[in-house]
Formats: structure tokens, sequence, C-alpha cells
């Protein structure tokens, strides 16, 4: 006679995998970029870096990487809070605040990203 296993939880897994690692390729592809650009970049000064980012591929790049590194972000620290914060309320308190704090620094970069 078989067993069956009964599943409990939220079921993230190979979904939450996939999307640590998606975003993390996504960020070290930006991040040779920007190392490219330092490199190839006679003289760094704000002038170069205000071009480098005025243009529109490196507005929705950076903007792409952005939310690459807050969706990482989420993913990580709702594990961390998920495996080690045992009380509801607190764990919940501080999803919450992780949620608006990720939102308010994306809303912030994006601000910045478009301003230049």
């Amino acid at each position: 006679m078989t067993t069956k296993r009964i599943v409990v939880g939220a079921h993230y897994g190979l979904k939450d995998w996939l999307a640590q690692r998606v975003s993390a390729v996504v960020m070290a592809l930006y991040t040779v970029v920007l190392l490219l650009a330092l490199l190839f970049t006679p003289e760094l000064s704000y002038a170069s870096w205000a071009a480098l980012f005025a243009s529109l591929w490196m507005k929705v790049f950076t903007l792409l990487a952005l939310v690459a590194l807050v969706w990482h972000a989420w993913i990580g620290a709702r594990d961390i809070f998920m495996d080690y914060v045992k009380p509801t309320a607190v764990r919940l308190l501080l999803e919450a605040a992780t949620i608006v704090a990720l939102a308010g620094y994306l809303i912030w970069a994006v601000i910045i990203l478009w301003r230049v």
C-alpha cells in the first residue's frame, strides 16, 4: 500500500527558485554592462554618466535590473521570515514593512532614473 504525501504550505518551490535565478542573471548582466561602461568611458564625470543614463536602452535596462533586484530581495526576505519568524502577526508585520520599503525604493529609483 502506498501512502500519499499531504502537501501543506504555500507551494512556492520551483517558481521562486527560478525567479531568484532569473533575477540574479539580470542583475549579473547589468553589472557587466556597468563595468564595461566604466572601462570604456575615458573620463568619469557627471556629464558622461548622465549621457549614459540618458539613453533609452540604458533606462529600460536599469529599470529591469531594479525590478529584478526588488523581486530578488522580496523572495529572499519572505523566505527568511517564513523560516525564522514563527509568530504570524510579527511575520505579517515584517512582510508588510518589507513590501512598503521595497516599493518605496523602487519608486524612488524610477523617479531618479527618469529625471536624467
